[in-house]
């Protein structure tokens, strides 16, 4: 590990003087500390926020939610509120990491975390998104977990956040605060495709920080879920998964929120599957033929061949279930 400094900040404005300085947010540490000793990550400077008043979670007008960018994971998913109005986020969490993680981490560094990657985090390997210019070795190596949507010849890298994907299916928006003011920024916005630039990974400016991730007020019934699918039932990182959010009324989909993760670069919206659920009744024909739609655009690799239909039927399940008709 390389020497650094370490600032914990009393408030915000210390921590947006100290950020805006260069300085690299810490809260939990779960995924900066590793990367830390791992090389891959050198920051020079570390400025603890873990004090910062952004632990609440609370209902908004209309009935959406917004959840403290420094909540913890465990506390997010066993919030009333939350487990309540959006079970989709509660079951994202605690299916993600172990429990001793979900304690430390927080919802703002969740989905701030980077990819799991062999190439990226094996320093002695081509990683474009670690290094720019130095090549991808994902594209011809092992790259049986890594991304068939959303990918480009720099970079094939998953985004590891499950409880991303719920806030990518839900239309969720990233409140930011920086030396510039407040912002927000629509969840589809904040996560980026690699492109030609894949060591740009979010829309956060210097010296920005999350402040809370929002949900909006979406129609009532609604009734959502999460399903993961991974090598093994604990402390593993989805090859596929489905976050799926459907408002029901008078034995019509009125509305349907769909997302994918495990499969693209970033928590990938289903707006095709979308599309072909809304103004239907639910049966088991149409959760099959909408999840047909699933890996449209996909671009498997020479070990992940397997995704798209995986994908597929992870959808079409995840459907049966929260539309009841399982």
């Amino acid at each position: 590990m390389h020497p650094f400094s370490y600032t914990r900040a009393s408030d915000t404005r210390e921590a947006l003087d100290a950020g805006r300085r260069g300085g690299r947010y810490i809260a939990g540490g779960t995924t900066l500390v590793d990367l830390m000793r791992e090389t891959v990550e050198r920051p020079e400077s570390l400025v603890d926020i873990s004090g910062l008043p952004l632990r609440e979670v609370r209902a908004t007008e209309g009935g959406g939610l917004r959840i403290g960018a420094l909540v913890t994971m465990s506390e997010t998913a066993a919030h009333p509120k939350v487990r309540a109005l959006y079970p989709v986020i509660s079951e994202s969490l605690e299916l993600s990491a172990s429990a001793q993680l979900r304690n430390m981490a927080t919802i703002g560094g969740n989905i701030m975390q980077r990819t799991r990657c062999t190439y990226f985090r094996d320093v002695t390997a081509a990683c474009n998104k670690r290094e720019p210019g130095s090549g991808c070795a994902a594209l011809k190596g092992h790259n049986r977990t890594h991304a068939i949507l959303g990918t480009s010849d720099a970079c094939v890298a998953t985004h590891p956040s499950d409880v991303a994907v719920a806030f990518a299916a839900l239309e969720a928006t990233v409140h930011l605060l920086g030396p510039d003011g407040e912002r927000r920024v629509p969840f589809a916005d904040f996560l980026l495709r690699p492109g030609k630039t894949p060591n740009r990974e979010h829309a956060i400016r210097q010296g920005e920080l999350i402040t809370a991730v929002e949900i909006p007020a979406l129609p009532r019934p609604l009734k959502s879920g999460y399903l993961k699918v991974r090598d093994r039932q604990s402390y593993e990182f989805a090859l596929t998964s489905a976050a799926v959010a459907l408002h029901v009324r008078g034995g019509v989909i009125r509305e349907a929120r769909v997302a994918a993760g495990g499969v693209g670069t970033v928590p990938w919206k289903l707006p095709a599957v979308e599309r072909h659920l809304v103004g239907e009744r639910p049966s088991e024909a149409l959760w099959t033929a909408a999840a047909e739609k699933a890996a449209d655009g996909a671009r498997p690799l020479q070990h992940n061949q397997f995704k798209p239909a995986l994908l597929k039927r992870t959808v079409e399940r995840q459907l049966r279930v929260v539309g009841g008709t399982k």
